[in-house]
This record gives structure tokens, C-alpha cells and sequence, in this order.
């Protein structure tokens, strides 16, 4: 049996944790929340873990953005039946995305981002989404979320609380016109271990929205 949980999280850029206290990191160690808020740039080609240390089984079924202020849906990508068994093709292919969307969303100011997830069978304690954002080697913004525990066997869904980066209009020029050069590491963690990281980048040109269906 599945339940439905749901939460309502704003993104921060300081956490303000003891257990975000810097730690020198070797090689072999576990990926954790410190280390990654200290990246130098965007991962490139390196994943910083393999899709089986997703021990959670953990599934994201909709994700959803919309326009705080004006309140209309952005974007609404819906993913069918999701399982807790995939093959190898499948597994790499969810772990990056483009985003097309329009050089008016370069002034919106605050977006909400809607996830919906499933659980296996574990239950996720101080599940955590950390998200770096760069345009070429700057880095534009950090978000922080606090996602917290989710039963084993749960449908959940969170709105995260976007507050967007002021730019200035060089920047967003030139944004617009170097589409996939604005990109972004997501990872998810448990416990402070990483279980998934997950890539994007995006282009800002009109006449290339996303088609969601």
C-alpha cells in the first residue's frame, strides 16, 4: 500500500548545519553535502555516483514548474508508470535532461518547482537536494532543500521555492545566445551519502519551448 506525503520547501544558500563543517575530502570517500557545496564548476562528464547507489528505489514520476507571480504552468513533464526496475539505458538516460525554454524566463523572479516521487521499500531519512547553477564557469546560484524523511512504499510530492539570481543584461544576452551553456548538478542525498546525481542544461531561445508530451 502507498501514501501520498507532502511538502512545501524554500531553497536556501546557508545551511548553517554542524555536519556541513568542512572536512578535508580524499578520494574514496563518500560524496557528501560539503563536498559538493564546494565544487569548483559543473561536473562535466563525471557523475559523482552510479544509479545503483540509489538503495531507496527512489522514482520521480512528474516534475512541474510554475511562475510564482503570475501563476501559470511553465512546464509540465509527466513520466508514466514508473518502476523499481530499469535497465542500464534507461537508468543513464534519467540522469540528464535539456530544458528549452524562452528568454522570458530570465525575468522571472521566484518559480515553483513541483516533484512528484516514489519509495521503495527503505524508508529515507534527511533526504536532501542540493543544486548548483552555472552559466559557463560562473557559478549563478546555490538551493538547498531540506526534503526529510520519506516512509518505504510512499507516493510523495514537494514544491520547491525557487528565488532566481539577479542578472545583469550582458549576462542574460548572453544566456540567449549560447543555448546549453546555462547548466546544473543535482544531488540527492540520504543520510549525507549521495544516492543520485543528476545533470541539466538549458537554452533560453525563442520558438524552443519543450513540447511535454
Amino acid at each position: 500500500m502507498e501514501e501520498w506525503n507532502g511538502f512545501l520547501l524554500e531553497g536556501t544558500t546557508d545551511k548553517g548545519q554542524e555536519d556541513d563543517v568542512l572536512v578535508e575530502w580524499k578520494p574514496g570517500d563518500p560524496v557528501t553535502p560539503q563536498y559538493v557545496l564546494r565544487l569548483a564548476g559543473y561536473t562535466e562528464a563525471d557523475y559523482l555516483c552510479s544509479p545503483e547507489e540509489n538503495i531507496y528505489n527512489i522514482s520521480f514520476s512528474r516534475f512541474k514548474i510554475r511562475d510564482l507571480e503570475g501563476g501559470s504552468v511553465i512546464l509540465d513533464l509527466k513520466r508514466h508508470c514508473p518502476t523499481e526496475i530499469k535497465d542500464v539505458k534507461e537508468q543513464e538516460a534519467a540522469r540528464f535532461i535539456q530544458y528549452h525554454f524562452t528568454p522570458a524566463f530570465l525575468n522571472l523572479r521566484e518559480i515553483g518547482a513541483t516533484l512528484e516521487f516514489t519509495v521503495g521499500s527503505k524508508a529515507v531519512n534527511r533526504f536532501r537536494l542540493i543544486e548548483r547553477h552555472y552559466f559557463r564557469d560562473m557559478l549563478l546560484k546555490t538551493f538547498d532543500f531540506e526534503i526529510g524523511f520519506c516512509i518505504p512504499h510512499s507516493r510523495n510530492t514537494c514544491e520547491h521555492i525557487y528565488s532566481l539570481p539577479d542578472l545583469d543584461p550582458r549576462t542574460i544576452e548572453e544566456m540567449i545566445a549560447h543555448p546549453f551553456q546555462t547548466r546544473s548538478d543535482s544531488f540527492y542525498f540520504a543520510n549525507n551519502k549521495l544516492i543520485m546525481h543528476h545533470k541539466a542544461e538549458y537554452s533560453f531561445c525563442k520558438g524552443m519551448e519543450m513540447d511535454t508530451e
